[in-house]
């Protein structure tokens, strides 16, 4: 019996991803929270002949606590979705506010759920969940993950089209590390299953890894301002949903790609300090799962001169989007106290 939760479930992301959700088996109960049309989207949704039970809460009357209460894991894509010519920056300013209340509320109504966030920008979202758990003392590291499934699959895909076979797509796995956005997401091409051609040049290397890093981008402006990435993204939420419900089960040897916090496992995370030359508080790696969360955060392992570049372009943006999540939570609370 699993009760998994989405908050943001009437959103581009959110519908797709709570019906991908409603068709895995190990989720019994399913619970769907956002500002307008969940009750509509949960009726939608009651249809499909699978077991979860579904219901869909608005904020009035304890909405928020009500869609939580016995929830085992919780993915959030609430927010606003990027528009042509906004930064991530842009997008934190809204998206802060929002991950923040949606936070406290789990602190309080469901403190030892998974959490899974892929709300934007989640290089400072993560961080902010982080600590808000932490004012109300209930932050565990090892069941908190910042989704970027998305970057694997894309990296994935592209390695396919290359290799000019798509049917390998779902074969083709390439690890993507450092967070998830810009320069910060870091594809360990090397390390592929599926090696790209020996013949393959300079420029290309250089613009798959562009393609890669700024595919979000290359959604929006296909979009024409009409959203963002939105089910490439509740795709990829999903397959990181599955595989956290499948290590709740007491699956075993669960390895995937997620942005979180180095605490969650202190030798693997001195192992990755070493490598990367820096202490970070959160960082994207391969990760191992259990039924407590987090059980190994994996070492980056050998890597080429290329991503050893590509990496330290990416510390310094990560070491301040992380700060940004952090002194947003700061400020917040001088004027607010936790509500515990």
């Amino acid at each position: 019996m699993v009760k998994a939760v989405v908050l943001g479930a009437a959103g581009g992301i959110g519908q797709p991803l709570a019906l991908l959700l409603k068709t895995n088996p190990l989720v019994t109960e399913l619970g769907l929270f956002d500002i307008v049309n969940t009750p509509g989207v949960a009726a939608d949704l009651s249809h499909i002949s699978t077991p979860a039970k579904v219901e869909g809460y608005l904020p009035p009357d304890g909405g928020l606590e009500k869609a939580l209460k016995g929830a085992e894991i919780v993915v959030i894509p609430a927010g606003v979705p990027r528009k042509p010519g906004m930064t991530r920056d842009d997008l934190f300013k809204i998206n802060a506010g929002i991950i923040k209340g949606l936070a406290t509320g789990i602190a309080i109504t469901a403190p030892r759920a998974f959490v899974l966030v892929i709300s934007n920008p989640v290089n400072s979202t993560v961080p902010i969940v982080a600590e808000v758990f932490k004012k109300h003392g209930v932050f565990d590291p090892k069941r908190l993950f910042g989704v970027t499934t998305l970057d694997v699959v894309r990296a994935s895909t592209f390695v396919a089209e290359i290799i000019g076979n798509l049917s390998l797509s779902k074969d083709v796995v390439v690890p993507v590390v450092g967070g998830h956005s810009g320069v910060t997401i870091v594809p360990l091409l090397s390390q592929s299953s599926h090696p790209l051609p020996s013949s393959f040049s300079k420029g290309s290397y250089d613009a798959l890894v562009h393609r890669i890093q700024f595919g979000g981008d290359e959604v929006v402006k296909a979009k024409d301002g009409a959203g963002s990435a939105t089910l490439s993204m509740a795709y990829a939420g999903a397959e990181f949903a599955a595989k956290v419900l499948r290590a709740l089960n007491g699956e075993k040897g669960i390895v995937a790609p997620s942005y979180v916090s180095v605490a969650a496992d202190a030798s693997g995370s001195a192992a990755l300090t070493k490598e990367l030359g820096q202490e970070l508080a959160f960082f994207s790696s391969n990760v191992e799962l259990g039924t407590e969360g987090v059980t190994k955060i994996i070492p980056l392992g050998k890597i080429t001169e290329a991503e050893q570049t590509l990496i330290t372009a990416a510390l310094p943006e990560l070491v301040k989007n992380i700060q940004t999540g952090v002194d947003f939570v700061a400020e917040a609370y001088k004027t607010e106290e936790p509500r515990l």
